[in-house]
């Protein structure tokens, strides 16, 4: 028999998904099984896959050691990658941090150790915020994501309530998100709303922006205003009131104002040409909580912004 407490980070989620996190080598059908013939227990009894557990709570195991002994060893990868972060802002629950172009925010086929979440674990345990061996299944995590080839801020949670504070209020639209992007040319209308919908095809990583609702497409909405122009390139923001793959990429270009740089959706290289990446950047972020937000309630209002965008000061020389 085996004992496991439950502690802050590990609160608050329902059992099955706790028990898949910390025992990696488990199968999902034999976690099953052993919660059913009571191998697995709350508290001295009986427990169901979506009982919901709470800090303090004693789960007891009577299963197989070589899963604990799995979940007990002290590999950790995230120790290879990087530990230095562009940091906007910090405080004991979150991290904002201005990811650079060409970094990926997690693992891919193309990983190898290097990511931001990895950057993010390493850089809280050097300061000693993490501590791989006192937490059961929590590690430090990305509320959102940003495309390898576009920079701006990401935010990093460093305990489980703020993780799922930030993703409740993501999912409700109560953090807005501004974009900085360069586009070909100069819009029509200095400031506008774009509606439509968008399709994406898997196989080449690509989206379709459409007039009218077609099979499996999905409404988008983009605000966006231009705020300079040499008539070759303007400089906009742009921001999302709907957050769907590659959405201001194809907008943009649907209404023929390809972001410099972004090749895939219709934008001409020139020799030599500067742009290595599609010129756009998650450069603003606004905390606009409606609701209550618990412990990040102090963060109702605040307004981020990176000080540097790569592309933002280049219009007046293109």
């Amino acid at each position: 028999m085996r004992t496991l407490e439950i502690k802050r980070n590990d609160a608050e989620q329902r059992l099955d998904k706790f028990l898949l996190k910390h025992f990696k080598t488990l199968p999902k059908s034999l976690m099953y099984k052993y919660i059913r013939k009571k191998c697995i227990k709350i508290n001295g009894k009986k427990c169901d896959v979506s009982d919901i557990l709470h800090e303090g709570d004693l789960l007891t195991f009577y299963i197989k050691d070589e899963f604990f002994e799995a979940a007990e060893q002290k590999s950790y990868e995230f120790l290879k990658a990087p530990n230095k972060l562009d940091i906007v802002y910090e405080d004991d629950n979150i991290i904002l941090i201005d990811k650079k172009p060409g970094v990926i925010v997690h693992q891919d086929k193309s990983y190898h150790f290097d990511s931001l979440v990895a950057r993010v674990q390493h850089y809280l345990y050097d300061k000693g915020e993490y501590d791989p061996e006192s937490e059961n299944a929590f590690s430090p995590a990305l509320a959102n994501r940003i495309d390898r080839n576009t920079g701006g801020i990401v935010i990093a949670a460093k305990n489980s309530e703020s993780l799922r504070i930030l993703n409740s209020k993501i999912k409700s639209r109560e953090l807005r998100k501004f974009y900085l992007c360069l586009v070909c040319g100069k819009p029509k209308k200095d400031e506008a709303l774009l509606t439509g919908y968008i399709t994406k095809n898997e196989s080449d990583n690509k989206v379709t922006v459409h007039s009218f609702a077609v099979e499996n497409s999905k409404d988008i909405k983009t605000r966006y205003r231009v705020l300079e122009s040499n008539g070759k390139f303007s400089l906009v923001e742009a921001e999302l009131l709907t957050g769907r793959t590659h959405q201001i990429r194809a907008h943009m270009a649907s209404i023929g104002h390809p972001l410099a740089g972004d090749t895939k959706y219709g934008y001409k290289k020139n020799t030599p040409d500067p742009f290595k990446y599609q010129a756009l950047y998650s450069y603003k972020l606004v905390f606009d909580f409606i609701d209550d937000a618990g412990i990040l309630n102090y963060l109702k209002g605040k307004e981020f912004c990176v000080d540097k965008v790569w592309f933002a000061e280049s219009i007046a020389h293109k």
